[in-house]
């Protein structure tokens, strides 16, 4: 009885969209989540901004608790017994909500923290890391292939040239950062190339692996610097443009095309792919590429920052 007053019929502050309105986004009280027989009921500590949920709650049009990355303790367990106990350290992934207080998920998308690891870290990692490795891993083997990462400087992108790396992979960087290279190496990862467009790197040769966060103009060219039997991957469209390209001169059939955009819908098992990356910081591996940390009150101009491309990394907002 007294889990359940901690729910039903209780408040809790989260962040709303505030449409047609500056800013774009309000801290709000409103009813506590219920969790289903497969939730578990966190308590945040810290949440991530991604571009991709940010740039929507942003432009929206109705009143919602946005949201994907959280880190936190569970408070109530999965009914079902799905989800770490009460108690646990957890950090993971839903489709909107993690923006506030409590936050409710499957077990399956969240894992738990390792003793030693922040927070903060762990916030870092869940919708731009699964993002990172999920694209590279259907590329296939990446030992000794070259290996392109547009928008490099980005949360994705930092982790995308750090995994590319581990795998042995050659890799060659693409953003217009200009202290890019220095950022990578801090991360441990030292570039075969970095290139401030796509056109200057289709000039360094052809690709195995592209890996494309960009979207427009930039994924059109992509195709057409892929190597015989390439693969292009495509997680995100930061310019919000089409991409239009001749199939004939992108070399079809002879590549391969993917998609992967993770946080819109996440209803796979996540907890082996967060836990792998988890594991790799730990091992000091895997570094989380934090540019910034903030009080979760500072959201707008968190926000703000993200969508203006003044973040390189990962900017994290603390909740406790």
């Amino acid at each position: 009885m007294e889990e359940l007053m901690k729910t039903e019929g209780s408040y809790m502050q989260a962040v709303i969209t505030n449409p047609n309105a500056t800013p774009g986004l309000v801290m709000r009280k409103v009813p506590m989540p219920i969790p289903a027989p497969n939730q578990a009921l966190i308590k945040v500590a810290a949440f991530s901004l991604n571009q991709g949920e940010t740039r929507t709650a942003l432009a929206a049009t109705t009143s919602y608790a946005p949201g994907w990355d959280f880190a936190g303790i569970v408070e109530k367990a999965a009914g079902d017994g799905s989800s770490p106990i009460a108690g646990a350290q957890v950090f993971g992934l839903v489709a909107q909500g993690a923006w506030a207080e409590y936050v409710i998920a499957p077990g399956a998308q969240m894992a738990e923290i390792p003793e030693g690891i922040t927070y903060t870290q762990a916030a870092s990692l869940p919708v731009a890391g699964a993002t990172a490795l999920t694209c590279l891993e259907v590329a296939g083997t990446l030992l000794d292939r070259r290996v392109l990462i547009t928008g490099a400087a980005g949360g994705v992108g930092r982790l995308a040239c750090q995994l590319a790396a581990l795998a042995g992979a050659k890799v060659f960087a693409v953003s217009r950062r200009p202290d890019l290279l220095q950022r990578l190496q801090a991360d441990g990862v030292e570039p075969a190339g970095v290139f401030t467009t796509l056109a200057d790197a289709k000039t360094a040769g052809e690709y195995d692996v592209i890996l494309d966060s960009v979207g427009g103009d930039t994924l059109a060219t992509a195709l057409t610097a892929l190597a015989r039997d390439g693969v292009c991957v495509n997680c995100g469209n930061s310019t919000r443009q089409p991409t239009t390209f001749n199939i004939g001169s992108s070399g079809w059939p002879f590549h391969r095309k993917r998609c992967i955009w993770i946080g819109r819908d996440p209803g796979s098992d996540y907890t082996p792919i967060l836990t792998r990356l988890i594991g790799l910081v730990k091992q000091g591996r895997l570094h989380t590429s934090i540019d910034l940390e903030l009080p979760w009150t500072k959201v707008a101009e968190a926000a703000e920052r993200l969508t203006q491309q003044r973040v390189n990394g990962k900017i994290v907002l603390k909740v406790m």
